[in-house]
């Protein structure tokens, strides 16, 4: 089984113009870390979140869509505390910005003490998102990670600067967590968020020399770039008609790890496999978010999709 950690929110795409328009929202379920998990269940995958999970309508709406997605839940901290929202503009071209409600809500109050006690069921762990950055549920994720770094780690930083603009707070936390990692997925937008002026393609060199046994670099509808040792893989995703980018890392990310979970020891799988059959795991992932990109907000594929997309070609 994998447990990802990290938030479940609701994502409210807002619709309305004028100085005194009323704004009607589209409420979606979503959070990266939630989506992440979604996707790996839909994939076939044994997968569990950790985080907390709100008792209000909308928590109640979380906990049920997970527990009949076959997500596991008996990581789930149920509390009182209110659900995070995300309000999302979409620009014309499909990319998202965010604006979060999300203070003393149940994914972002994780204490320490709250952690949970997994058994040699759990192979390994995801991490991403705010749940790094954002006080007290930041120290409570690098707690876990530390404690569990003898088990598979994998990190996708998904930067958030609207819920935490301090970028120095980012590059800490990050950094000490990469280096627990057997896999690191970061954007090209997150690259520039944390080193502004940069190569990201330098920096994702510097960090694949740093301890994971594969990092990857993606750049929205561009080329997919991962470094493995002196192995160079890169990946053009499919060209498709963008209803919005909303998911699209997450889709590549559940993908890629429920690739890579298949195998008993995923570092070891990871060290040891031909170029060739890492380039089949990066290529499927860039096929899932391709996937996501044609639909309205972050509905992950299932494996259907898939069998249906190779037919179609």
């Amino acid at each position: 089984m994998f447990v990802v950690c990290g938030e479940a929110l609701y994502d409210l795409f807002g619709a309305g113009s004028g100085a005194f328009a009323d704004v009607n929202f589209d409420g979606r379920m979503g959070g990266s870390p939630f989506n992440v998990a979604l996707g790996m269940a839909r994939l076939g995958s044994r997968v569990a979140l950790f985080t907390g999970v709100s008792t209000d309508m909308l928590g109640e709406n979380l906990f049920a869509t997970l527990r009949d997605e076959g997500v596991d839940t008996r990581f789930l901290l149920r509390t009182g505390r209110r659900t995070t929202l995300s309000v999302v503009a979409v620009d014309a071209s499909g990319g998202p910005s965010y604006t979060f409600y999300g203070v003393g809500s149940s994914d972002c109050s994780i204490e320490v003490e709250d952690l949970p006690v997994f058994g040699p069921e759990v192979t390994g762990l995801h991490f991403g998102s705010y749940s790094i950055a954002v006080e007290p549920v930041a120290t409570a994720m690098a707690a876990l990670a530390k404690r569990e770094k003898h088990r598979f780690i994998s990190l996708d930083p998904n930067v958030r600067p609207t819920v935490e603009p301090d970028m120095e707070i980012w590059r800490t936390r990050i950094d000490a967590m990469r280096r627990l990692a057997g896999v690191v997925k970061v954007s090209d937008e997150d690259l520039a968020a944390l080193y502004p002026g940069g190569d990201p393609a330098d920096r994702l060199a510097q960090w694949a020399s740093d301890g994971p046994a594969l990092t990857i670099l993606t750049r929205g509808g561009g080329e997919v770039l991962a470094l493995r040792g002196q192995d160079a893989i890169r990946v053009s995703p499919p060209s498709v008609s963008i209803v919005d980018t909303v998911g699209a890392g997450d889709a590549f990310q559940a993908s890629l790890l429920a690739s890579i979970c298949e195998h008993t020891n995923p570092r070891q799988w990871l060290e040891s496999a031909a170029p060739g059959a890492l380039r089949l795991i990066i290529e499927r992932a860039a096929g899932a978010a391709a996937m996501v990109c044609q639909r309205r907000g972050a509905d992950l594929p299932r494996a259907h999709d898939f069998h249906a997309s190779i037919t179609s070609q």
